[in-house]
């Protein structure tokens, strides 16, 4: 099937590695330009050239975090007009409500909340003028089905799903989506740093964590990164303009549900 998305132009948030990566990658597939961002130099450098050689699109670079302004702020210098916006960030820490600090209650939102909103406020208004705009944001299943350990995450996530609902209908009559990708467990080293926090409370080596998680799993495996980009890169083509408002679960059956 042809997406026709050749020749758009996607940012897509914290994306050298993880689900951000694999989501840049399915668009860069499908013959769109990207700008990618990401804390380290090294590792989005190293990124963007595989995508460039890979795929033969126009690729630039912002480092920085995209829950500081000024890293927003080149994004959307790099790329005033983007047909497509993929908000991502690396969750908050896991833990307990009593263990959480105010610094960490800011990062959780300022990363999970006000960027990926402050991102929507700068891009959906231009989209609706020139009558084309994507934008998925990668959230978390917790927002669904929390896990105890999970509270920030949880909380903050939530925060963006009840502001996208208050969205959706100003934008879909322009051809403008807003639709959020709830990931279950995928191996990206977001999965590992999460099993050796479980791994040392229940006094086990990382490792046996991560077997045991996954022999629980129906599917028995964690998601492989790019089952989310092909699945982001589908919600941004044109086939996905009725398809607007939905926060749409891929865990691997994990969590059964009638709705």
């Amino acid at each position: 099937m042809d997406f026709e998305l050749q020749g758009r132009t996607a940012i897509v948030c914290a994306s050298s590695r993880g689900l951000g990566r694999a989501c840049a990658e399915a668009l860069a597939a499908e013959g769109v330009n990207l700008v990618l961002n990401a804390r380290t130099a090294e590792a989005l450098d190293h990124a963007a050239a595989e995508i460039r050689d890979r795929h033969g699109v126009k690729v630039w670079t912002v480092v920085g975090n995209v829950a500081d302004a000024a890293c927003r702020d080149a994004l959307l210098s790099a790329c005033p007009a983007p047909d497509i916006l993929v908000n991502n960030a690396g969750g908050p820490r896991p833990g307990k409500l009593t263990d959480y600090s105010t610094e960490d209650w800011e990062k959780a939102l300022d990363g999970n909340l006000r960027a990926p909103a402050a991102m929507l406020a700068a891009v959906l208004d231009g989209m609706a003028e020139r009558g084309f705009g994507r934008t998925v944001n990668i959230t978390s299943s917790v927002v669904k089905h929390p896990i105890d350990v999970q509270g920030l995450s949880a909380a903050a996530r939530s925060g963006l799903h009840g502001l996208v609902s208050t969205l959706v209908r100003r934008y879909v009559g322009c051809n403008v989506t807003i639709n959020n990708i709830l990931p279950g467990p995928f191996a990206t080293d977001r999965l590992v740093s999460n099993f050796t926090h479980q791994a040392k409370l229940k006094g086990i080596s990382p490792q046996e964590a991560i077997d045991a998680r996954k022999a629980e799993l129906p599917a028995r495996r964690f998601g492989d990164p790019m089952e989310v980009g092909r699945l982001c890169a589908y919600l941004c083509s044109a086939h996905a303009a009725y398809i607007s408002g939905q926060s749409i679960l891929i865990d691997g059956g994990n969590h059964p549900q009638i709705i």
